[in-house]
């Protein structure tokens, strides 16, 4: 009987060139597609875009700052970064959960291989977030009415912020085995963003997304946000996450660890450098632009009027004059060809972290314009000129406490297409019945219960009428001291039943 041997057959391997990276490759490929079709992570794009599109030019108008438009880029992408954690997480420990871990140890590609193709996966949903911020930006600074100059720095807040949430789940996956480690790891981030970010020291810009407490718009050289040190600080932050994942997982190689430390010192240098505060140059110009605009400011003529803007606010003269010509076409008297000098003014000493108050101006016929535009500023600003052409001056006219608001609010709003509407919108309390305070960029108007009747009855006249009634009556409407009862006898008006006293 003849007894036949088998050889065992040895196994067979090729080296082919870049094998381990493209098996790296090709399972980060696959776990990118798996990612960006999670449940959680299509419904956080699903929202962002939605979101997105829904605020599309409601938060400035056809007027948007490009300076304020970057920032307004931050919020929405970290809702995507949540779900980026959470998913990356669970892909990470999908082996222990599947109990597949043992079939992974007779492959070739080591745990941290792996784990490196799940960190190259988190760049797929970071690119797309950066397409989705391209966009929001893009579609903004198009407008026609777009000013001002946007930050690369501010713009990558955003996308930074998915990779830095994506490699912090990945690291997550290898300190706690637990799918629940990263639910709650959100919860304390969630907690952590809604009271640290409340605050107003340096502290704060160790967050991912760093918001301000106020919607004062300053030009874009006043802004004091060092945007590029803390895109620096999250790129070092989420790439030292990313490879310690690496580290933990078993990928103790030299260039390992000759990363971790060029990403570590990214961090440090980036957090470092964010926390230096306002150099004092910046605090200067801020200075400089609050107290002597004029000197930073380029002044031009239309018809006979001068308007003095900051350099980025140029295009913007054109819609200022517009409103100036129609309020002028609404006056009698001398007031109808008087000159005006629109001076734009802000409040910068403080950079975007208050909302200070400007004073009323008081040289003759000078008006305040503000750094925004569209909505209630245009009401505001009309209102502001209109005061000036019936007292003289800012401070004058803000001191008004007599039946001159009615002239006064007739040239802010009857030329408006809806004159009640521009009315509830400049009035403090959204009224168009009863007392109310009437809204300014420096101090604001009273209007007593009346006046406004006086008006209303005014508003409802045909324009032309009305017009004409006030112009021939225009010196006497003007007057100091003239009671509402007054100015409705002088406008053929019936008289008023409310109080007719000052708040």
């Amino acid at each position: 009987m003849t007894t036949v041997v088998e050889k065992p057959l040895a196994p067979g391997i090729r080296n082919e060139p870049g094998g381990p990276f493209k098996a790296v490759l090709a399972l980060a490929l696959f776990e990118s597609r798996r990612l960006l079709t999670r449940i959680p992570v299509l419904l956080a794009f699903a929202v962002y875009l939605g979101w997105t599109v829904w605020r599309a030019g409601k938060a400035w108008g056809d007027h948007p700052a490009l300076q304020d438009a970057d920032r307004a880029t931050q919020n929405a992408p970290m809702l995507v970064g949540l779900a980026v954690l959470l998913s990356v997480n669970q892909a990470a420990l999908r082996s222990r959960r599947h109990g597949t871990e043992r079939h992974f140890a007779v492959l070739l590609l080591p745990h941290w291989c792996r784990t490196v193709a799940h960190a190259l996966s988190v760049v797929a949903a970071t690119l797309v977030t950066a397409v989705c911020v391209a966009g929001q930006f893009g579609w903004e600074a198009l407008r026609p009415g777009a000013i001002g100059h946007g930050s690369v720095g501010e713009l990558l807040v955003g996308p930074l912020t998915v990779l830095l949430s994506g490699l912090a789940g990945l690291l997550l996956a290898g300190l706690a085995r637990s799918v629940l480690a990263a639910p709650l790891l959100v919860v304390f981030g969630l907690f952590l963003f809604a009271f640290w970010g409340m605050s107003d020291d340096a502290s704060r810009w160790l967050l991912p997304a760093v918001g301000e407490f106020t919607s004062n718009t300053l030009p874009s050289d006043l802004m004091g946000r060092p945007a590029g040190w803390h895109a620096l600080y999250l790129a070092g932050l989420a790439l030292t996450l990313g490879l310690v994942a690496v580290l933990v997982a078993g990928g103790r190689k030299p260039a390992v660890l000759a990363a971790t430390a060029a990403a570590l010192a990214m961090t440090l240098v980036g957090g470092v450098a964010q926390s230096g505060g306002d150099s004092p140059q910046l605090v200067k110009a801020r200075e400089r632009a609050t107290v002597h605009p004029e000197q930073v400011q380029t002044c031009v003529r239309r018809d006979g009027s001068t308007y003095c803007a900051f350099p980025e606010w140029g295009p913007r003269v054109g819609d200022w004059a517009a409103v100036v010509d129609r309020v002028r076409s609404l006056a009698g008297g001398g007031a109808h060809e008087q000159d005006v000098v629109v001076r734009q003014r802000v409040e910068a000493r403080y950079g975007l972290s208050g909302d200070g108050a400007l004073t009323p101006l008081e040289r003759p016929h000078e008006v305040t314009v503000g750094t925004q535009w569209g909505g209630n500023r245009v009401p505001e600003f009309s209102a502001a000129v209109a005061g000036v052409l019936i007292a003289g001056d800012e401070k004058a006219a803000t001191s008004i406490c007599d039946a001159r608001i009615i002239p006064l609010m007739w040239l802010a709003v009857g030329w408006e297409s809806d004159p009640l509407d521009a009315l509830r919108r400049v009035r403090l309390d959204d009224s168009i019945t009863g007392s109310a305070m009437v809204l300014q960029l420096t101090d604001g108007l009273s209007m007593t219960a009346a006046q406004t009747e006086v008006l209303r009855a005014l508003l409802d006249l045909p324009r032309g009428e009305a017009g004409a009634r006030v112009k021939d009556r225009w010196r006497e409407l003007t007057a100091p001291k003239i009671t509402a009862a007054r100015a409705a006898a002088l406008l053929d008006l019936p008289a008023p039943d409310g109080e007719d006293k000052c708040l």
